[in-house]
């Protein structure tokens, strides 16, 4: 590779991603390419830390590869793969554990959250999923990471195992570092706006999909919770409107004050639908692309094959490197 720096990310295979997922993430990928070195990935290993129906997982998987694809992810630019055709994550996971603490797992978030969620099964795997994904990460020493505001915390957990690794073994790791958007990294229920939006939420009107077609988003943006006021203004405690114009700045390339402008006098009811209507229109191009890749199985299965290849060669590499310096015996 050349000398930019380099990025990863990876995403669960949920089938369908968010319009949160895209534009506090997703969105954001195509552009990088031209700016770093992108490495990309399905991350199905992540998925089984909860139970899944396997046809479903492996259909999940496949969508959500040719999804990143419609979205804007070239192949030919980044290296794009599926997690659990490159071994060397889990691998390279069993190392990162040995030198990660206990005390540091027991208190991530997101363990304490999924366990009250899936109390009927806390498997260790659930547990010990942030070293995975630190392994994601350091298996190409990667620079960057596209994170949320919720996963800065694992982040920040593998910037600490890959600093307890280089204090042991000498300077190797690269600390990555966060990649946060400045706008829209964190959008909220349509229906709760004080809660991130999620595709789990029960309320089927809190989330857009970004494979929901025109006439359902849009009715789902008419629905979408306000406040009693009547004027489009981003300001403290107006959670519902505030959302919405992070949204519609988003998908239009339009600030606040132009936005504020642009409905001045002319209420929620007219802003919501201009709001669903440029969701819609913004999201059509994916929408259109994803049709056309999902019915080409073949090219699908040829992009993430090479996309494998090239991942493991560029992270066993690395791999051989820390087996050399734990002390395990060189195979060749």
């Amino acid at each position: 590779m050349n000398d930019k720096k380099l990025i990863f990310s990876g995403i669960q295979p949920t089938g369908t991603f968010t319009l949160g997922n895209y534009i506090g993430a997703v969105r954001n990928w195509g552009p990088l390419q031209d700016e770093y070195n992108c490495i990309y990935c399905v991350v199905d290993m992540h998925a089984i830390t909860v139970r899944q129906d396997p046809v479903k997982l492996r259909q999940n998987s496949l969508n959500s590869y040719a999804l990143l694809m419609a979205c804007g992810v070239d192949p030919q630019k980044s290296i794009l793969f599926i997690q659990s055709h490159v071994k060397t994550h889990a691998e390279l996971s069993w190392i990162l554990g040995c030198n990660t603490q206990f005390g540091e797992l027991s208190r991530m978030t997101q363990f304490k959250d999924k366990s009250q969620k899936h109390a009927d099964d806390v498997n260790s795997g659930l547990f010990t999923y942030p070293v995975l994904m630190a392994a994601d990460i350091l298996a190409y020493n990667a620079d960057l990471v596209p994170v949320g505001v919720d996963q800065k915390q694992h982040l920040e957990l593998a910037r600490n195992i890959a600093q307890r690794f280089n204090q042991r073994y000498g300077d190797f790791f690269t600390l990555p570092e966060p990649y946060i958007p400045e706008v829209g990294a964190k959008v909220m229920s349509l229906q709760e706006p004080t809660k991130k939006m999620s595709k789990s939420d029960e309320n089927p009107n809190a989330c857009i999909l970004i494979l929901d077609d025109k006439d359902t988003i849009i009715r789902k943006f008419k629905r979408a919770v306000t406040d009693s006021d009547t004027e489009v203004c981003y300001r403290e405690g107006k959670d519902g409107i505030n959302n919405l114009m992070t949204i519609y700045s988003i998908v239009t390339g339009k600030d606040f004050a132009a936005i504020e402008s642009e409905f001045a006098g002319r209420g929620y009811g007219d802003f919501k639908l201009a709001v669903g209507e440029a969701v819609a229109d913004h999201l059509e191009p994916v929408r259109t692309e994803f049709d056309r890749l999902s019915k080409d199985k073949a090219y699908l299965k040829q992009c993430y094959t090479e996309g494998a290849e090239k991942a493991l060669r560029y992270s066993q590499r690395i791999i051989s490197k820390v087996y050399r310096k734990v002390g395990f015996v060189d195979k060749t």
